[in-house]
């Protein structure tokens, strides 16, 4: 038996579940996320219906994206796909920040070629595992913390 709470907007599952998994995507979704439900046709969902299904928003970069959004066992996932283009950094943080708090750790994955699904040339995914956090190098391994984009492409070209 599940034990749901809401905490922040979020739906969360109690760590002491005997499935030991827990939703941190937000149970409440963005005006602009609801805003662009798919409501009618093969991929409707209701209105007010929480976070899963197919979102269509204007990012950004002034590009349409397609958002599908999927909570199964285990797994948060999030589709993020363009009409011409596979979406950039800044619409792939757009799309993170509509659905996930911004201390909370999500990723894109690089999978062994073998296991590949590719359905569409202009997709990309975001995945955050319910039942742990996700492992995260120390922010030095990185790049030189507290050291601007500016200063720093001062250091590595003129340096």
């Amino acid at each position: 038996m599940l034990d749901l709470s809401r905490n922040n907007g979020r739906l969360r599952i109690n760590r002491d579940c005997p499935q030991r998994w827990r939703v941190r995507v937000r149970a409440k979704i963005a005006d602009k996320l609801e805003a662009g439900r798919v409501k009618d046709g093969r991929f409707a969902t209701a209105p007010g219906t929480g976070p899963g299904g197919l979102f269509v928003v204007m990012g950004p970069c002034g590009c349409e994206l397609k958002i599908s959004v999927f909570v199964r066992p285990g797994w948060e996932h999030v589709a993020v796909s363009t009409p011409r283009r596979c979406p950039n950094w800044v619409e792939m943080c757009l799309v993170k920040d509509l659905l996930w708090d911004e201390e909370e750790c999500v990723m894109q994955l690089h999978p062994p070629q073998s296991l590949y699904v590719n359905n569409s040339r202009y997709c990309l995914h975001l995945w955050r595992p319910t039942y742990r956090e996700i492992p995260m190098p120390s922010p030095s391994y990185v790049g030189i913390v507290g050291l601007s984009p500016g200063a720093a492409a001062e250091l590595l070209f003129n340096g």
